[in-house]
């Protein structure tokens, strides 16, 4: 073990080369490069630790000041658990070093992935405003080279996201005086060790695929040719002219390009600059108006009018001086945070303080707001947006939460919910509270308490009837909950609305009314039937009998007050009653591509649905259903004779991706069903087309166009046999209804067009 001291600015090693020695760094920074991005050793770090399972190392390492390091010769596993064996301190300054880089990679794998899939969806959107805005003054659009090879990002490598906890869990007890006990045995060491470096390894390659996938969408922005999205609105911009009414906000998605390529190193800088450099000067001879005009967002509203909103809010909760006074003070600490999403333990510390307080706050704003004859602006945003502090967010978005709280209104009769409408919704008893996580309802979480004596008769039943009861179940249970689970990123997560969690356009993800109802529709037009369900008519029992119809129960949507990149599909009906909306939740302002979280939590919902209504046989396959079926074929596929060899093992292979989880493997089909083989694209193998198409299946409308693909020959003749047998026990049953001077019912008719699918105007 040589000590030896290396100059600033010295490459330790460049990927590729032969991995023989680990260096334990004792004073001094190295950075460690990989595909997009690089993090920091200092001392107590050692360089190659989390590439032992390999024989080269694919990390590049630059000294970015003197450095000095004490070096360990590294021929093989067992060389290293000698090494450990003889010293357990030095085990556990390379375990902590290990745990260090996986956490640092592992959070920049999940911002990547979110970018991979907040461009893709700005790439969509700009292609799409530039071929209606051509379209709209009859110009003739430019095409894109390569747009249909370009697909959404779907990160099936990408590490699970409970991975970053354990890690941070097993950094917390190796921090401890418990690590003594833990590195006595060498082999249990070299254990962590290893498993680590896989799991590295597999962030670093979904890192890589991350990489070359940005590269492709920075391609489109900007490339050496010249036909990229860029020019396409440049082009536009020059055309139109600067008095065009659309011209001011082509400027500004301009800039936005300019301003997020400028920002990102993977763009040659050298075509950046030259490109900019021709905007400008042609902008100059335009005499275009000046790209430092007055924001319209601080133009709606002097941000002024939000100093001081903390204390307007904590003066509305009046929840204690005690409360009051750590909530501050830890907003503050908050605010003066370098990093706001270090996992240092006093950042965690702070994190976790913030979100405890920031629950009892809410529940006692919210319990306040119901006597207060009008909500000050700040104190709406809090409710909606959790929003804290004008500082914290930034005084554009600050602005712009304002105008948007400002003029917010209820849409619950659209069956969408901010968290704050949904608690008031609960509270007049118009619906009732989520259950929790385990999985009990309001009315078993009382009887449970009953049970084991913590309540009399008397309480039981005014708990039952007691509306701030309710709410307080909801904020207890489900809130705390969901808004971690929406927001995503689970082990930084603080439920404060700051600056650095807008990762793109404000205004671009807030979710609307408009932007939900036209993900369903998106849904429904692929798969119709998604949220129907086989019930009695009772209105009309007297007519219909023992016949069964369908109705439709969309689910309810509420709104978590976060920015977040993750859906959550809650429970799939309300209490015990199957005839009622489920409910899933999203963050109010979603980073992600709302339609294919929709789309996933569809599949969702249809699994856990299938389910209830199956009870103790949804595995049963002797009691055909979609949940039974897809269990058989995923359960004994190997033995499966319609599937080839090549399809066992792509079987086997998204098995391992969705971790052995049957319904992580059906929702994984269902999204590539919904957007892909709704669109003509098969992509499924032989058997689970087979069940989608039965338990899923298409409108008329595709139904129609993939009719002549051969894949679907064998599948059409079962549905045909079994639709028309269908519609003509109906014509049979409408007939004797008409035959005898009866009204035929309503659902009657719609029970036709489920049939036939054409319900939803797909025809």
């Amino acid at each position: 073990m040589n000590g030896i001291t290396l100059e600033k600015g010295k490459t330790i090693y460049e990927s590729g080369q032969p991995l023989t020695t680990l260096h334990l760094i004792t004073n001094g920074k190295v950075i460690v490069s990989y595909p997009g991005g690089s993090y920091q050793l200092g001392k107590g770090d050692v360089i190659g630790v989390c590439e032992i399972c390999f024989e080269v190392h694919y990390l590049k390492y630059t000294v970015t000041e003197e450095t000095s390091i004490v070096t360990y010769p590294f021929a093989n596993i067992a060389e290293l658990n000698n090494l450990l064996d003889n010293h357990p301190d030095v085990a556990r300054l390379f375990i902590l070093s290990a745990f260090r880089q996986i956490n640092s990679i592992l959070e920049y794998c999940s911002v990547s992935e979110l970018n991979c899939s907040s461009l893709y969806q700005s790439l969509t959107e700009d292609y799409e405003k530039y071929n209606t805005l051509c379209k709209r003054y009859r110009l003739q659009p430019r095409t894109l080279e390569q747009w249909d090879l370009l697909a959404a990002y779907l990160g099936d490598e990408s590490p699970d996201f409970w991975v970053s906890d354990y890690y941070l869990g097993l950094t917390r007890i190796y921090s401890s005086e418990t690590y003594k006990l833990l590195v006595q045995d060498s082999a249990v060491s070299c254990g962590i060790l290893r498993k680590c470096c896989l799991d590295f390894r597999k962030a670093f390659s979904s890192l890589e695929e991350q990489y070359r996938y940005l590269q492709q969408i920075n391609d489109y922005y900007f490339n050496e040719s010249g036909n990229d999205l860029f020019d396409f609105y440049t082009s536009l911009y020059y055309k139109l002219g600067p008095n065009c009414e659309e011209s001011e906000e082509l400027f500004s998605d301009i800039n936005r390009m300019i301003w997020t390529y400028s920002q990102d190193s993977n763009v040659d800088s050298t075509i950046l600059d030259m490109r900019i450099k021709t905007f400008q000067d042609n902008i100059t001879m335009l005499q275009a108006p000046a790209a430092d005009t007055a924001d319209t967002d601080t133009a709606v509203v002097s941000i002024s009018e939000l100093v001081g909103s903390l204390n307007t809010i904590l003066e509305f909760a009046d929840a204690g001086s005690e409360v009051t006074a750590s909530f501050r003070q830890h907003v503050q600490a908050y605010k003066a945070l370098e990093d706001k999403f270090s996992t240092e333990d006093e950042c965690n510390a702070l994190r976790a303080a913030l979100t405890r307080e920031f629950h009892e706050l809410y529940a006692a704003i919210f319990k306040k707001s119901l006597q207060a004859a009008e909500l000050p602006v700040p104190v709406r945003m809090f409710l909606y947006f959790g929003y804290v502090d004008e500082d914290l967010a930034g005084s554009k978005n600050a602005a712009i939460l304002y105008r948007l709280a400002d003029t917010m209104t209820s849409h619950a009769d659209h069956g969408v919910y901010t968290f704050y409408d949904w608690l008031l919704a609960i509270y007049h008893g118009k619906k009732e509270p989520s259950r929790n996580e385990f999985d009990q309802d309001y009315n078993d979480f009382i009887h449970s308490k009953k049970l084991s004596g913590n309540l009399s008769d008397a309480e039981r039943k005014a708990l039952e009837t007691n509306s701030m009861a309710k709410v307080d179940f909801e904020l207890e249970n489900m809130f705390p909950s969901v808004n971690k689970i929406t927001y995503g990123r689970i082990s930084i997560y603080c439920p404060l609305f700051i600056s650095e969690n807008v990762l793109k356009d404000l205004e671009s993800t807030y979710v609307t009314v408009s932007i939900i109802s036209k993900a369903f529709e998106q849904i429904r037009k692929v798969d119709y039937s998604a949220f129907y369900r086989e019930s009695f008519d009772l209105e009309n029992s007297n007519l219909l009998g023992k016949e069964t119809v369908h109705f439709e129960f969309l689910p309810d949507v509420i709104l978590m007050p976060n920015v977040g990149i993750r859906g959550s599909m809650w429970q799939e009906i309300e209490g015990k009653r199957r005839n009622t909306p489920g409910r899933m939740l999203f963050s109010i302002f979603h980073l992600e591509d709302i339609n294919m979280t929709i789309t996933r939590l569809t599949g969702e919902f249809r699994w856990e649905l299938c389910k209830r209504v199956q009870g103790s046989r949804w595995n049963d396959v002797s009691d055909p259903s979609l949940t039974s079926e897809y269990f058989d074929y995923i359960q004994f596929y190997r033995k499966n004779h319609d599937l080839t060899s090549e399809a066992k093992e792509r079987v086997r292979s998204s098995l391992q991706r969705a971790k052995n989880s049957f319904k992580e493997m059906f929702v994984r089909d269902y999204m590539v069903w919904v957007m892909f083989e709704g669109n003509g694209s098969p992509r499924l193998n032989k058997v689970a087309r087979k069940i989608l198409f039965t338990y899923c299946p298409f409108p008329k409308s595709i139904n129609d166009t993939i009719r002549q693909n051969p894949l679907y020959a064998e599948l059409f003749t079962r549905y045909d046999l079994v639709t028309a047998q269908k519609l003509h026990k109906l014509d049979v049953l409408i007939k004797k209804l008409r035959n005898s001077g009866q009204k035929v019912p309503d659902s009657l008719i719609q029970e036709q067009d489920y049939v036939a699918g054409t319900v939803h105007n797909t025809n």
